[in-house]
C-alpha cells in the first residue's frame, strides 16, 4: 500500500472553505428538513433501484390524471421530485468531500499521534538519564498518555 502523507494547508486556504460551507449551508437552510433518527429510520427510502419506479410513476400521474385519488397532490409530487433529484448532485458532491475530508484527518492525526510518540519515547529515554528538564517533561506526557483500560473480571 503506498503510504500517504498530509501535505500543510494554508489556514486561509481552511478559512475560505469554511466561509464556502457556511455559505452552502446558509443558502439551503430554508429548504432543508432535518430529521431525527427515528424519522430516518420510519421514511420509506428512494434511492438508486427505486428512482426509475419514481419517474415513471410521476410521468403516468401526468399522463393520466383520472387515475390520481382525490386527496393526492400531483404539484407536491412534481416538487418533491425537483428537490430529490436536484439535491442528488450537491448530496453526492458533498459526502465525496467529506469522505476525502475524513480520510485526511485521519491521517493527518495518526502522523501526529505517531510523531508524539516518538518525542514521548525520547523524553522518556532523555529523563532515565537525567537530562534537564526531561523528568518534567516525561511526568506531564505519561499523565496525558492514553491508557487502555481492562476489564476485570469478577
Amino acid at each position: 500500500m503506498e503510504e500517504k502523507h498530509v501535505v500543510p494547508i494554508p489556514p486561509e486556504v481552511l478559512a475560505q472553505a469554511q466561509a464556502n460551507i457556511d455559505s452552502a449551508i446558509s443558502l439551503l437552510a430554508p429548504y432543508l428538513l432535518p430529521l431525527t433518527p427515528k424519522e430516518r429510520h420510519d421514511l420509506p427510502k428512494m434511492g438508486d433501484k427505486t428512482l426509475s419506479f419514481v419517474e415513471k410513476a410521476l410521468e403516468y400521474a401526468h399522463r393520466y390524471p383520472q387515475l390520481c385519488p382525490s386527496y393526492f397532490n400531483i404539484s407536491n409530487f412534481d416538487v418533491d421530485m425537483a428537490d430529490a433529484t436536484g439535491l442528488r448532485t450537491v448530496h453526492i458532491s458533498t459526502k465525496q468531500l467529506f469522505g476525502n475530508i475524513d480520510d485526511t484527518v485521519m491521517v493527518a492525526g495518526s502522523e501526529a499521534y505517531q510523531a508524539a510518540l516518538i518525542f514521548y519515547n525520547a523524553a522518556k529515554a532523555a529523563a532515565a538519564q537525567n537530562i534537564p528538564g526531561a523528568k518534567e517533561i516525561y511526568r506531564d506526557l505519561k499523565a496525558r498518555f492514553p491508557r487502555m483500560k481492562h476489564k476485570h473480571e469478577v
